[in-house]
């Protein structure tokens, strides 16, 4: 080796950073290991020898060393074999590698660069271009310490994120089981009528609600609503809906209307009272769909309101399909909102179908709409079916027509008058 230019002795900087970094110099015992030594401990970082690369690899399973300084030319191990080492065996542990050369030949360097070497140092030393070696290094060195904070920074904030994600999915179980609790009973019949609920939220919980109640004797309230929105808001708001059409008639406005003994009362009243209700009581950008229906089960007679939500549709005994209804404006949007009010008769072997628009605005992957006609056609090609089988079939086919990918709420109401009328009590199930 050629002998070095002496290296001048730097007083000590008091200034210099209060992290000491550690030097590990691979280099054989002569003039230039003393004089790069010596330096290094003036500018005050803490130097430590090896002579080979196999000494040097075990030195740093030891402890960490921020910079590594080798010479080109190391016994028992190449230098490229040692930087490849080195590279397996500090890991996510990042060193600045310097590399001491005789002479900067092109392939040499791409070679070291891919062995894992950072820098280069032509021999004989200058102490000015050892200075900037070394401020390269450190400069890299806080930007690996900045991004590894940074990285355990990211980490701990993520751990914290699904520390809050898993309550957060916990709560929403449970709040699904509260929602679900609104609907106590899936079925009814009444006389020659049975009545069947579906409620598939899109996600824990939902903004859609369905219902029924017996009003007296001879007459059975049921609804779908569909408000705005998804997830908490939605479903904040339609428990709170629910308290109003629960079946206590203390709280139940619909049927305390219903058997008050006014024949003027229509169902399009309490489409009003919520329509007033949301825009003077509630501090909401939130409005729901809804149809709200009686029925007498002993004469088939049916009155609704119809507010925004989708068509009715009625299948007669004989297969043919009506859609009923104009559509109406939905509840909390204008102040004097036009309500689509209905009236027609059942007879027996009909049914009708309200569902959700998260059953006729169901879309395929390539984005066609299920739309009303899809809705008609699995009604044609379930006929056979009835009850809960019917809105089992119904959900699946439009799961399978949106493959899985469902993002709306799906309800609906089934209400379906048998051909042999054999009266019995209510019963829910």
């Amino acid at each position: 080796m050629k002998t070095a230019k002496k290296l001048p002795t730097r007083p000590a900087d008091h200034s210099a950073p209060k992290q000491v970094r550690r030097v590990l110099l691979v280099n054989e015992p002569d003039e230039t290991r003393q004089q790069i030594t010596q330096f290094l401990r003036n500018a005050g970082y803490d130097v430590t020898g090896a002579t080979t690369g196999p000494e040097a690899l075990t030195l740093c399973r030891e402890k960490k060393f921020d910079i590594v300084i080798a010479n080109w030319s190391l016994p028992c191990m190449s230098t490229l074999e040692f930087c490849r080492a080195y590279r397996v065996q500090s890991g996510a542990s990042y060193g600045f590698v310097i590399l001491m050369m005789p002479r900067r030949d092109m392939p040499e360097i791409l070679a070291a660069l891919e062995a894992g070497a950072d820098d280069f140092l032509k021999l004989p030393l200058a102490p000015a271009e050892l200075e900037v070696r070394l401020t390269t290094g450190e400069r890299m060195l806080r930007v690996e310490e900045s991004l590894r904070n940074s990285n355990d920074q990211l980490r701990s904030a993520l751990d914290k994120l699904r520390d809050t994600q898993t309550a957060m999915e916990r709560d929403l179980r449970e709040a699904r089981k509260l929602q679900q609790g609104l609907v106590r009973e899936r079925s009814g019949r009444w006389g020659p009528f049975d009545l069947s609920l579906l409620l598939r939220p899109a996600g824990h919980i939902g903004g859609d609600l369905v219902n029924f109640f017996p009003i007296d004797d001879s007459r059975v309230g049921f609804y779908a609503l569909d408000v705005s929105g998804h997830g908490v808001t939605a479903a904040l708001l339609t428990a709170q809906l629910s308290v109003h059409l629960s079946g206590s008639s203390d709280q139940n406005v619909a049927l305390r209307a219903a058997q008050s003994g006014s024949e003027a009362v229509h169902p399009a009243a309490l489409a009003h009272f919520f329509n007033n209700m949301m825009l003077e009581e509630m501090i909401t950008d939130s409005y729901f769909t809804m149809i709200y229906a009686e029925l007498n089960h002993k004469t088939g007679k049916v009155q609704m309101v119809q507010a925004g939500h989708p068509h009715p549709v009625l299948q007669r005994a004989d297969g043919r399909i009506e859609e009923i209804g104009a559509g109406g404006m939905p509840i909390g949007v204008v102040e004097d909102p036009i309500f689509d009010e209905i009236e027609f008769t059942m007879q027996p072997g009909d049914r009708l179908m309200v569902a959700s628009d998260g059953v006729i605005e169901a879309r395929s992957p390539a984005g066609h709409l299920l739309g009303e006609e899809g809705l008609r056609a699995i009604m044609q090609t379930n006929a056979f079916l009835s009850g809960h089988a019917f809105l089992e079939s119904m959900a699946w086919s439009v799961s399978e027509y949106c493959r899985g990918e469902r993002p709306d709420d799906m309800s609906a109401v089934l209400l379906e008058y048998r051909k042999s009328a054999d009266t019995v009590s209510l019963r829910g199930s």
